[in-house]
Formats: structure tokens, C-alpha cells, sequence
């Protein structure tokens, strides 16, 4: 007799989730690691595991949360700066019991608070906390947005491809249908709307509902960050066909170019004015996963609401309410995050200094991936403009496709699978996030330390030329 857990009678949604970010390339990139290879790990936006350095400010404040006995001690002022026991001892008395006690199920409403006034200074109009709900990280946020929206198989979300394959795996378990829209890549990865009306026409004849649109801004993987004039046409779709708009803004302090700045969906919305402030319904994302300061493994995301009825609302708090809480460390790094040092504060020219080391430090790193990858045979990519990743296109020859294919691999799978066995370069193949039929990517991080990239490109480009040398008949590609 079948049990529960026997994988025949598992929930099906469970097994038609597909997360390539910690698909075959990771399970076999920790294979060759524990034979002792070794390995590169840019599959996965995670930069402290790439030597980021954590900034100080925020782990002070925390370290004395987590142990506030420090703060009685008669010497804590020789260890630490005063403005960061006076944070310290302020996060604390937010709480209702130090950082081992739950919160609300939204989150502290103090930190709430900060988080609304720092959208209010970003954007130039009042948040209220109230529609500000913290998540653990914002992939936690994404999924319960998903849940609420997903009714059965034939509800169906508009999904930029590439996409990042959270959207897809959610999609998936929640049992929803993801509605593929196109991102030009001759264009710099833009958007074209008619892409958009294409992509719901086509799903609207097969019985499905588009119910939401997810945005990317700046991209993952393609990073490629929106103008105004780009969002506006977003948010006008969005007006016409009825879409709730979910902004995955959590890369917005990772830029590397000053003719697009960060602006952020809400921002636009607002300035368009009536009817479409009131009645466009957003949902908008940000991590302190990302940005400059990293702290992945914090999980502490939050996520905005704007024109979203108020029994919805409480609907989402309720399901919120199952997991009683979102972590409380990751918590105050939301809240540091958004309130950092001030000017004329002892920590701010520290704080200040480091976070700019990194944001530079990314962007020098973001011209050699680039150079890099387009000094190589057969491989062309766009700038990084934003986020943190790179995602050039290879142009494989016929005989690496049929000899992919003997093997059962995905082409690009198959490029990748060499290039980690060649190299100790670990990558995502640009089918887990979604490309157009016949094309092939793959995915990395910028993160590496600035120091190694010059030998990780240089290791790259041995590695292409080999491989291209192998499966060529003759003398190569011309470019796109």
C-alpha cells in the first residue's frame, strides 16, 4: 500500500517544480567540490559566499541585539560607536521581548514605519505602513502574492523570459499557468508592448486568464534596467487589461550606468495621476539580499501594496498569520537598510565609504564579464547595466547540439556541464531561466572579487576557444 510521502502519490505540483538555479550544474558543481576541485561558484547572486565583505554598521547594531547583555557592560563604548548602541537599544525597544520573541505577522510596526519613510523619500509620495508587509526575503513575499492571486490552471502570469525561475517554480506549485513575454536582446533586452498584447491574445484563446504581470527591475538575469518611458507603457497595459503589476525591485541600488537611474514602479504610477494612480493594483519587492549590502542569508524582505482593496489585505495577513512571523534579525537589517547613517552621524563616512567600494567595485566588474565574454568566439552579451549578473548568448555549432542531444542534455546544459569540469566555473544554462527556441545562454554573477576576474575570464575564453575549436567545421559564426 502507498504511503503519503511515497513520490508516485505526491502532490504533482510539487514535482513539476524546475529550479535551475540549484538545478544538474549546482548538484554536480558540489560533487566535484567534495572530490576536492576547485569551484567557482557564480550560479547564484550570493556575494558574501564571493568574499564580500559584510558593512559594519549594520552587524554592529545586530550583534547587540543579539546580545544585549553587551549593553550593560561598563566598556560597550570602547568596542562599538555610540550611534550604534543608540540603534541598538532603539530596534530592542521595538520588539516585545529582544529578537527572540515573535513579532507581528506583518512585521515590527516600527520597522514598517522606517520602511514607509524611506519609499516616501525615494519616491516623493506617503507610504503607510499598514500595506507594508516583511517577509523573509523577498522570494517569500513573491510566493504569498502568487498564492493569492493563483485560483486553479487556468489563471495565468505574465513572466519577462529570461525570467528568474522563482516566478516559474511558484507558478508551478501554486498551480497557475506562467504566460511567457519576450525581451528583445537586439534591443539591450527591452520590452516591446506588443510583445505583451501578442502574449495575451495567445493565452486569452487558449482559456487562460492573465490575472498579474511580473516585472524585473533591473533584470535577472539580463540586466537591463527600465526607463520612464518604458514603465509608463507598462503601467498603461497594466490599466487597459485589468493586471495587478508585481515589481521585483530588488536590485534597485545595483546600477552600473547613469543614463537609466533606478525609478521605481510605484513612482511612475503616482505621477501618472487619475484614473491610474487609484486604480493600477501593485505589488512591489525589495531584499537586503542585494543592493551593496548582500546579507543573503539574513532573509529580511519586504513587500509594498498600493490600490489594493483593504479586505485583500487582511486576507494576506491572515495567511501571513500561519507562519506567525517573519525572522526579527532580518527584520532590523531591513530597518538599517532603509534608515542607514546620517550625515554628521560617527558611523556615516565609514558606512558610507563601504557601501560605495562595492557599488564601484561591481561596476568595473561589470565591464570585464562583458569585455570579457565578447572577446570570445561565438559569444556575444549585452552591458550589465544593473543587477548582478551576465547572461551572454554562445552561439553553439551544429555538432555541440548533436552531441548535447546523444547525451539526453540540453545544449547550453551540455556547454555548461564542460565548462564546470574544464574550468571549476560554475554557471545556470540560460534554459532555466527561458530564451527564444534555438538560442543558448548561460548565467553569472558579477561577484567574484575584482582581483580573480581577470583569470576567471582568462580561464573562460581557453575554455570557448577549445570547445569551439572541437565542434567547428569551419571557421566560425558571424555575430548577431
Amino acid at each position: 500500500m502507498s504511503k503519503g510521502l511515497d513520490h508516485e502519490t505526491l502532490n504533482e505540483n510539487v514535482k513539476k517544480v524546475q529550479y535551475a538555479v540549484r538545478g544538474e550544474l549546482y548538484l554536480r558543481a558540489s560533487e566535484l567540490q567534495k572530490e576536492g576541485k576547485k569551484i567557482i561558484f557564480t550560479n547564484v547572486g550570493n556575494p558574501h559566499a564571493l568574499g564580500q565583505k559584510p558593512l559594519t554598521f549594520p552587524r554592529q547594531v545586530v550583534a547587540l541585539c543579539q546580545a544585549p547583555f553587551l549593553l550593560d557592560d561598563p566598556n560597550v563604548g570602547l568596542v562599538f560607536p555610540a550611534d550604534a548602541i543608540a540603534r541598538a537599544k532603539h530596534y530592542l525597544s521595538l520588539t516585545s521581548g529582544g529578537l527572540g520573541a515573535y513579532s507581528d505577522s506583518r512585521g515590527l510596526p516600527g520597522v514598517r514605519k522606517e520602511i514607509a519613510e524611506f519609499i516616501e523619500r525615494r519616491d516623493g509620495y506617503p507610504s503607510d505602513p499598514e500595506l507594508i508587509f516583511l517577509t523573509d526575503g523577498a522570494s517569500k513575499g513573491v510566493m504569498q502574492i502568487l498564492n493569492s492571486i493563483i485560483r486553479g490552471s487556468r489563471d495565468g502570469i505574465l513572466v519577462p523570459v529570461p525570467q528568474y525561475p522563482l516566478y516559474s517554480a511558484a507558478i508551478s506549485l501554486y498551480g497557475g499557468s506562467l504566460v511567457p513575454y519576450y525581451l528583445e536582446e537586439t534591443a539591450n533586452w527591452g520590452l516591446d508592448v506588443k510583445n505583451l498584447r501578442q502574449s495575451v491574445s495567445q493565452a486569452r484563446s487558449n482559456g487562460i486568464t492573465p490575472r498579474a504581470m511580473v516585472i524585473i527591475n533591473p533584470g535577472n538575469p539580463t540586466g537591463q534596467c527600465l526607463s520612464e518611458a518604458n514603465l509608463k507603457e507598462l503601467l498603461q497595459f497594466c490599466y487597459q487589461e485589468n493586471l495587478v503589476l508585481m515589481a521585483d525591485e530588488v536590485y534597485q541600488q545595483n546600477i552600473y550606468q547613469d543614463e537609466r537611474p533606478f525609478l521605481s514602479a510605484r513612482k511612475v504610477l503616482l505621477d501618472m495621476g487619475f484614473p491610474m494612480s487609484k486604480e493600477v493594483q501593485l505589488v512591489s519587492f525589495h531584499t537586503v539580499s542585494k543592493g551593496y549590502w548582500g546579507e543573503c542569508g539574513q532573509r529580511g524582505g519586504y513587500f509594498e501594496m498600493t490600490n489594493i482593496p483593504p479586505q485583500t489585505v487582511d486576507e494576506i495577513y491572515k495567511v501571513a498569520s500561519i507562519s506567525l512571523s517573519p525572522n526579527v534579525p532580518g527584520q532590523i537589517f531591513l530597518g538599517l537598510m532603509v534608515n542607514p547613517p546620517k550625515p554628521g552621524d560617527i558611523s556615516y563616512l565609514k558606512f558610507v565609504q563601504e557601501g560605495k567600494a562595492v557599488l564601484e567595485s561591481l561596476r568595473r566588474r561589470a565591464h570585464i564579464m562583458t569585455n570579457g565574454f565578447n572577446s570570445c568566439r561565438n559569444v556575444v552579451c549585452n552591458f550589465t547595466e544593473g543587477a548582478m549578473y551576465s547572461f551572454p548568448q554562445i552561439r553553439l555549432p551544429p555538432k555541440a547540439i548533436e552531441a548535447a542531444k546523444k547525451l539526453g542534455k540540453v545544449p547550453d546544459v551540455f556547454y555548461c556541464l564542460k565548462l564546470l569540469e574544464a574550468t571549476g566555473i560554475s554557471t545556470v544554462p540560460g534554459s532555466g531561466f527561458g530564451q527564444k527556441e534555438g538560442v543558448f545562454h548561460l548565467r553569472t554573477t558579477i561577484l567574484p572579487a575584482e582581483e580573480d576576474m581577470p583569470a576567471i575570464m582568462e580561464s573562460f575564453k581557453k575554455f570557448n576557444d577549445e570547445f569551439m575549436e572541437q565542434y567547428e567545421d569551419y571557421g566560425g559564426y558571424s555575430r548577431m
